[in-house]
C-alpha cells in the first residue's frame, strides 16, 4: 500500500470517516426501529392497547417482522452486537404473538343445523352493487352489512326483501354514511335491543330450524387518535353482550380490531371463538382491501359461541369497499 492510499483509508482518512459515518447511521436507524417495535411488543405482552400510535400498529403486528429484520441487517452492518441480540429476541417475540389467540376445540354435541354467515362493510354504501352480486353467488343464510346507508338499505330490500323475497326477515338501524347497518336472514328474526354504539349495531334472535340463535352485528368506532376511549368502550359493550349470552350466539361485523388488540381478546375471553380461525384462516387480512391479501389486518370477524364449529371461510373482494367480505360456513351443535 502506498503512502497516499494509507492516508485515505487510515483512521484520519476520508474513506475511513465515510465508513464510520455509515455505520453510525446504520446503528441509529436500527436502534430507532428496534425501539419502536419494542414498544408495540411490550404493550402486546402487557395485555394493553396503550396510546396512539400503538393501537394502530398492533393491528399490523405480524408485519412488524419486516422492520425488525431490517434492523437486524443494519445492526450487522454496524457491527452492533447488542442490536443483534435485541433484534433476534424481538423477532422471536413477534413470531410468538402471531400465533392464533383463544380456544379452538370442537363442540362435544352432535350437529343440529348448518348455516352460512356473511359480513360485509360496504364503505358508506359504495360496495352495495358488488355485495348484491356476491350474495347471489354465495347465498348466505344470515347477512350482516355495516356502513349500509339509506340507499344501500333500500337496494338490499328491493333485491332480496319483502314477504316473498330470499331474505324476508331483517333488522336494521337506518342511518346516513357509516351509521346505518342491516341484518338480513332467511330464518325468522325476533328483534332485540342490539348494542349501543356510535354507529348502528342491530341485534335479533334467529329461529334456525327450531333453535334460537342470538345474532348481533358489530361495528364499534375505529381506534382513531382522540377516539380510543370510544373504541374501548364500544368493544366493552360488545363484550358485555357476549358475556351475558346464555344461548348460541353469532356476533359478526367490522370490529375495527384484530386478535392483537387487548380489547378484542377480552371479547374472546367470554368464550366466543373466531370462525375464520376455526376454519383455518386466523390471519387472512380483510382490510384495507387495496393491499390484501399481501398486506393488511383481519378486523372483520364472525365470532361464535362454543356451540358452533366452522368448516370453511372465504374472504371476498367487494368493489367499491375498503373491506373484504367474510363468509363462514357454520354448524350448530347440540349442547353436551
Amino acid at each position: 500500500m502506498d503512502t497516499a492510499e494509507a492516508e485515505r483509508t487510515g483512521p484520519e482518512g476520508p474513506a475511513y470517516r465515510e465508513r464510520r459515518a455509515g455505520r453510525t447511521l446504520a446503528l441509529r436507524t436500527a436502534a430507532l426501529l428496534l425501539a419502536g417495535v419494542s414498544v408495540v411488543v411490550v404493550c402486546r405482552a402487557a395485555d394493553t392497547d396503550g396510546i396512539t400510535p400503538v393501537p394502530q400498529l398492533l393491528a399490523f403486528l405480524p408485519w412488524l417482522l419486516a422492520p425488525t429484520g431490517l434492523a437486524l441487517l443494519l445492526a450487522l452492518f454496524a457491527r452492533w452486537r447488542t442490536g443483534l441480540v435485541w433484534g433476534v429476541a424481538l423477532l422471536g417475540c413477534v413470531a410468538w404473538f402471531t400465533e392464533p389467540y383463544g380456544r379452538a376445540a370442537d363442540p362435544a354435541g352432535g350437529p343440529v343445523a348448518e348455516l352460512r354467515v356473511m359480513t360485509s362493510n360496504v364503505e358508506f354504501g359504495r360496495g352495495t352493487d358488488s355485495l348484491i352480486d356476491a350474495m347471489r353467488q354465495r347465498r348466505p343464510d344470515i347477512l350482516f352489512v355495516e356502513e349500509c346507508e339509506y340507499g344501500c338499505s333500500r337496494a338490499l330490500r328491493d333485491a332480496f326483501g319483502g314477504s316473498g323475497g330470499v331474505y324476508p326477515y331483517r333488522e336494521a338501524v337506518e342511518g346516513a354514511g357509516s351509521d346505518g347497518s342491516v341484518v338480513m336472514s332467511r330464518f325468522p328474526l325476533k328483534g332485540s335491543a342490539g348494542v349501543r354504539g356510535t354507529m348502528g349495531m342491530p341485534g335479533a334472535v334467529a329461529d334456525v330450524r327450531g333453535h334460537a340463535v342470538r345474532v348481533q352485528l358489530a361495528h364499534p368506532m375505529p381506534p382513531l387518535p382522540g377516539q380510543l376511549d370510544v373504541w374501548r368502550r364500544e368493544l366493552g359493550e360488545l363484550r358485555d353482550y357476549a358475556a351475558a349470552s346464555r344461548e348460541p350466539t353469532v356476533l359478526a361485523g367490522d370490529f375495527n380490531a384484530s386478535q392483537d388488540h387487548a380489547a378484542f381478546r377480552r371479547l374472546l375471553d367470554t368464550g366466543l371463538r373466531d370462525g375464520a380461525r376455526l376454519a383455518g384462516s386466523p390471519r387472512t387480512p380483510s382490510w384495507p382491501a387495496g393491499t390484501t391479501p399481501e398486506f393488511g389486518a383481519q378486523i372483520d370477524h364472525v365470532l361464535v359461541s362454543p356451540d358452533f364449529s366452522a368448516a370453511r371461510a372465504a374472504f371476498l373482494r367487494i368493489d367499491g369497499s375498503d373491506h373484504r367480505a367474510l363468509v363462514v360456513d357454520l354448524t350448530l351443535h347440540r349442547r353436551g
